[in-house]
């Protein structure tokens, strides 16, 4: 599988972008992650906009893994990175907040073991043993770094020896496999005792002297000592790894899965490239300004490749091979979620389990084996291969045209039966005429602009390309004598043909589409008459519903107010006028779309349902008016109309008495429940008629029947805005103020 991916990466061009990517992982691993696609694809969503430290660059932890299973000893960086593993994911489970719901949900898995942050405590950050914790340890170094001070003051004192002076080559300390020397000449050892350990090339002497060596000796042995004090640590912790080995396998895991996703969203940024989060199920491959990552300042791609098969025609060096390469790279890098440079909004990708390229010569000297050969080779592994996309770049290359037209068509109808997708480039004429009538096929041409002479690097789809040979090979510095030759050999009979070939299958190509395109709109345009229909007859039963719903509501009020007309009592008339109105709210009525754009003023004649008359009075956006008929009430002034026309002159009125002073308040104490609401109903219809804002009602406090009876009334009247108990010095409980 790795050997194929890099012989398909070679083959895409993609090697040295994939190269750049795989520096940003903190330890070396293959770009291929392990797991779920749709997982990586969350956490990246996730954290694309969340600032993170980078994961600590780590070597490859498998082999001290291995040793911790065979109970062996690590040493003490090894150790140490498995320290640092541990930070890191404490550092992960503490910055990782709720906005990442599932990064925090895989984060909060990883449960780190008390022995483990035991050995935590016991390194600092550069990995080196904390003072403190090891006693011994901290003696010994201690020892170490004062015999090491007093190696420095004697090499110091002996240089500064006026007697040594004449024999010094010069006042620096020499190393000698870690040896402090003195460089000196020949006669020294009158003055100065030691061990010559090398010549110079000047034929001088590298000297430690005698005092150094004993300090040194002293120093030797305590390094000795703590390599072994070291060495006993390192077993000890080894052994507290050991037991938790299987959570260091996972945690290990768990760092290369985070260094997949943070090496991804690193590349992204660092490159400005972007995601294909979700790949789709259709085998539809839609780019939208993709840019393949080994072009220098490329010119966008925008292509829809929407069929089975897809033939790319046309124009020598037009960019045929380059929009080959481009959808298998696409796919390729998407399927690894490998940012690239793409509009990924625009941009829809599919999955594919195998993708296979067919590009390179096969040719090989070395196995006896021709171009043509080598291919069949190639085809014959993949025909059978499933979920598979293919893309074969020149494929009549190694053999007559022809034949070749005729097994080409055979192959790819083949590989076609066993759901291949395909793209090919190709010049054969023969093979595109062939395959054009296959609805399964699509063809484009690389597009060429005769006059300057030069491809466009553009892509005409549903059309068989012209190879532009005899110019491409003049652009190129072939003489034009000889072109000319080449025209009159090749004939026009063979271009007439070739002309022939190309339009006919454009013509069947182009009454194809507009025959589906027809019948589409064919089937477009019925759903829309069925959907009108529908539509129709559901908005005449509605109407019809309506229309009976107000015919009874409007009769049931007509026939209340006519009876209490009869009785001729001015209490059943107020009651019959009030019972009137209850109905007549309860109304379906149709929904306002616009509100009323007349500004009323104090004065103004108005029509109010199917009623004229005048505004006496407007507060807010409440008025009250007085009808044709003499009645007096509140209305919101949304529910008026302007009446522009004279007011007739009434034939007959009805006028309601009432008292010449109608009080703002009623007593209703001592009364019983039926007569108190009579009287409450009585007492509410002359205060709207006399255009009150608000009353006042006693109703006492008592057993509470009462206050009940008035407040349930007071919920159903149609005209009361609001109402509450009143302050404690005008009844407190025992009284309503009620606003009109």
């Amino acid at each position: 599988m790795q050997n194929h991916n890099e012989r398909l990466i070679a083959k895409l061009d993609l090697s040295d972008f994939l190269a750049d990517f795989l520096t940003y992982f903190a330890r070396e691993k293959s770009f291929i992650f392990e797991g779920d696609r749709h997982f990586y694809a969350i956490l990246l969503q996730e954290l694309d906009n969340h600032p993170l430290n980078p994961p600590p660059p780590l070597e490859n932890l498998n082999e001290p893994l291995r040793l911790l299973q065979k109970y062996g000893t690590l040493k003490l960086y090894e150790i140490f990175a498995f320290i640092k593993l541990m930070r890191y994911f404490a550092y992960l489970k503490k910055n990782i907040s709720e906005s990442t719901p599932r990064t925090k949900e895989w984060l909060d898995k990883i449960l780190i073991p008390d022995g483990l942050q035991e050995i935590d405590n016991v390194f600092d950050d550069k990995g080196e043993i904390k003072e403190g914790v090891y006693n011994e340890i901290d003696t010994l170094k201690s020892h170490i770094s004062r015999t090491k001070m007093h190696i420095d003051e004697h090499i110091s004192r002996i240089l500064h020896s006026s007697s040594l002076a004449p024999y010094l080559i010069d006042s620096s300390v020499h190393y000698i496999n870690q040896n402090e020397c003195l460089l000196l000449k020949a006669g020294y050892n009158h003055i100065i005792k030691g061990m010559v350990l090398e010549r110079s090339h000047s034929g001088f002497f590298y000297l430690v002297p005698e005092s150094i060596i004993t300090l040194k000796e002293k120093q030797n042995e305590l390094k000795d000592s703590l390599e072994q004090s070291l060495y006993n640590i390192c077993k000890s912790l080894s052994n507290t790894l050991h037991k938790h080995e299987r959570f260091l396998h996972f945690l290990n895991k768990a760092f290369d899965t985070f260094d997949h996703i943070y090496a991804r969203l690193s590349f992204a940024k660092a490159h400005n490239l972007s995601f294909i989060y979700e790949m789709t199920r259709e085998k539809n491959i839609i780019l939208s300004e993709f840019s393949h990552p080994a072009l220098q300042s490329p010119k966008p791609i925008n292509f829809a490749y929407k069929g089975d098969v897809l033939m790319i025609t046309g124009v020598n060096a037009g960019g045929k091979t380059m929009l080959l390469k481009s959808l298998l790279s696409a796919c390729f890098l998407s399927k690894f979620l490998i940012p690239l440079k793409i509009n990924a909004y625009h941009s829809k990708i599919p999955y594919f389990k195998h993708i296979k390229a067919i590009i390179s010569d096969p040719q090989n000297s070395k196995n006896d084996i021709s171009t043509f050969a080598g291919r069949m080779l190639e085809f014959k592994q993949i025909l059978n291969t499933s979920d598979l996309l293919l893309g074969i770049d020149e494929i009549e290359l190694g053999t007559d045209a022809d034949e070749a037209a005729s097994l080409y068509k055979v192959l790819l109808e083949y590989l076609l039966q066993h759901h291949a997708k395909i793209l090919l480039t190709t010049h054969h004429k023969h093979l595109a005429a062939l395959m054009a009538h296959n609805p399964k096929v699509q063809l484009c041409a690389a597009m060429y602009d005769i006059q300057a002479q030069v491809p466009l690097f553009e892509f005409l789809d549903g059309s068989i390309g012209k190879s532009y040979a005899f110019e491409s090979a003049q652009r190129y510095g072939i003489p034009a004598s000889l072109i000319s030759q080449a025209k009159a050999v090749y004939g026009k009979d063979k271009e007439r043909l070739n002309e022939l070939i190309e339009r006919s299958s454009e013509l069947e190509i182009t009454l194809e589409q507009k025959r589906l395109e027809l019948e589409s709109l064919i089937a477009e345009y019925e759903r829309k008459i069925l959907s009108l229909n529908e539509l129709s007859n559901a908005q005449k039963e509605e109407f019809e519903l309506l229309k009976h719903n107000l015919q009874s509501t409007y009769n049931q009020a007509t026939q209340t107010l006519k009876s209490a007309l009869k009785s001729q009592e001015s209490k059943e008339m107020h009651k019959a006028f009030n019972q009137s109105h209850k109905i007549l709210h309860t109304a379906p009525s149709l929904q306002k779309t616009t509100q009323n754009p007349h500004t009323f003023k104090v004065g103004d004649k108005i029509k109010y349902k199917n009623a004229k008359g005048h505004i006496l009075s407007i507060k807010g956006e409440m008025c009250v008016i007085e009808l044709e008929g003499g009645f007096k009430f509140k209305e919101k002034l949304e529910n008026l109309k302007p009446s522009f026309a004279p007011s007739p002159t009434p034939k007959s009125h009805i006028t309601f008495e009432q008292s010449k002073s109608v009080s703002v308040s009623l007593d209703l104490h001592g009364m019983r429940g039926e007569e108190a609401i009579e009287k409450l109903d009585e007492f509410l219809s002359n205060a709207l008629i006399a255009g009150y804002d608000e009353v006042l009602v006693y109703h006492g406090i008592g057993s509470g029947i009462l206050s009940k009876l008035v407040r349930d009334y007071l919920l159903t009247h149609p005209k009361i805005l609001s109402f509450s108990d009143a302050p404690a010095n005008m009844g407190g409980f025992g009284a309503k103020i009620i606003k009109l």
